[in-house]
């Protein structure tokens, strides 16, 4: 299996035609980009992976972002990596596309900001009429387009990496556009980023891959920190919270994805259980007190709560918790072309069970059940009907984009700097036949 990255873009390994993977805000849907376009899977149900649609409006997908349950998706393929198309993938119509100055590495959006991040500056559009609102110009270095955002829309706060030498994260307010904080997270640069459902907690891992500390959001105190391993560096390719905050998810380059507990230990606990262990930890925790600062922060790190062992290794995944059919689970999707779901117990931890594993790439969406005496699989072929994609007739002159001179709220014009301008389809557009949030108008906030 040999693994294909496109220059500047975060792509997975191409297995059957997988470039890359995510999970909408809420971890309903898994959004995957394929070599003939991209797919959307339903995650709600353990027994079966419903594909809800395949998109085929262009090739070589290497970031896809769909927006909760809406039809609202954002597409970017490697053949055009400096314009984002936006669609309404029920209609199979283009909403709008945006090209810039260089290659987009990442897209982020919740109900009220759309993020695009390059390698040297990072776009705000405002979601609801995707105009720009803001352009974050000469951001320190980022290969990977590493950030992320706040899925609540009430606060859109932004981590990005704010140095390329060291573990310090920029966390920015994308509602009232202003820098907030300012973290020393790490040592070494960072790798992952992730913020909980409210906003309130931001988790980070740097290049090592040993250490994963959680802060608070926007303050940047220090909460939690875990430790993954002390014996060798990884890449840390995911993090993930659970929707009540309980959990933290981290899944690496290695066999083992690890999920913390997120818990504070109370010193009234304690003293209200004086065991041997509980009097060890007391004498632990006073003789940190004359220990070198290394030494103390490794006593006081807080091992997996619960862990998975992949049959795979050196491939990238993404991860996530989630409740699904009133119990935890969690959703592992693998860059070897299948999604796995395993079992938590949320009470003792330990090693999770696999439940169940399907095919991405099956369009018959049978169901595989992992089990030690399975044979090897054969991949049926795809159906002989079109996706609706195909099957709607796109606007014989679809959307283009324009360019103008770069312009800057701080400085007005900048030298070689591209900002694309709005090109918007008739509106207003609804994006969700449930009447998910939002729907594409010209209406300002």
């Amino acid at each position: 299996m040999e693994s294909q990255d496109a220059p500047d873009g975060p792509v997975l390994v191409d297995r059957g035609g997988f470039i890359c993977a995510s999970f909408n805000q809420d971890t309903t849907s898994l959004s995957v980009g394929t070599k003939t376009g991209y797919r959307l899977f339903s995650v709600t149900a353990v027994d079966k992976l419903d594909c809800i649609h395949e998109g085929v409006e262009c090739q070589d997908v290497y970031i896809v972002e769909r927006l909760f349950s809406s039809s609202l998706v954002v597409v970017v393929s490697l053949s055009m990596q400096q314009r984002m198309n936006v669609y309404h993938f029920k209609k199979g119509t283009e909403i709008c596309n945006y090209s810039y100055s260089n290659n987009i590495l990442s897209v982020r959006l919740n109900r009220q900001r759309l993020v695009v991040c390059l390698e040297e500056s990072i776009y705000i559009h405002n979601i609801k009429d995707m105009k720009l609102l803001k352009t974050l110009l000469n951001t320190p270095t980022n290969l990977s387009g590493l950030c992320a955002l706040s899925v609540n829309h009430s606060n859109s706060y932004l981590a990005y990496p704010g140095s390329a030498t060291n573990g310090e994260i920029t966390v920015y307010d994308a509602n009232n556009l202003s820098t907030l904080t300012l973290i020393q997270a790490h040592d070494s640069p960072l790798a992952a980023l992730t913020f909980n459902a409210s906003g309130s907690k931001l988790a980070s891992a740097s290049e090592k891959g040993t250490v994963i500390r959680v802060f608070s959001a926007p303050e940047g105190q220090k909460l939690f920190e875990f430790r993954r391993g002390m014996k060798r560096y990884v890449s840390i390719s995911s993090l993930s919270f659970s929707a009540d905050t309980q959990f933290l998810c981290a899944s690496s380059n290695t066999e083992t994805v690890h999920i913390f507990k997120l818990e504070q230990h109370s010193p009234s606990q304690e003293e209200e259980s004086p065991t041997w262990s509980a009097y060890v930890g007391k004498m632990f925790t006073a003789a940190s007190t004359y220990l070198p600062s290394q030494v103390s922060d490794m006593m006081h790190q807080d091992r997996a709560f619960a862990t998975v062992r992949l049959n795979m290794f050196g491939l990238k995944n993404i991860c996530a918790l989630a409740t699904i059919q009133k119990l935890p689970r969690l959703l592992v999707a693998s860059s070897d072309g299948f999604f796995y779901i395993y079992n938590v117990d949320p009470q003792d931890g330990g090693e999770c069970v696999l439940v169940q594993k399907h095919r991405l790439f099956d369009s018959s969406e049978e169901q595989v059940e992992e089990k030690e005496e399975e044979q090897p699989e054969e991949v049926s072929p795809p159906p002989a009907s079109q996706s609706y994609a195909a099957t709607v007739a796109l606007p014989s002159t679809p959307p283009s984009s324009t360019t103008l001179m770069g312009y800057s709220e701080e400085g007005g014009a900048q030298k070689g700097e591209v900002i694309p301008e709005h090109e918007l389809a008739e509106s207003p557009v609804c994006l969700d036949d449930e009447n998910e949030f939002p729907p594409v108008s010209n209406q300002s906030n």
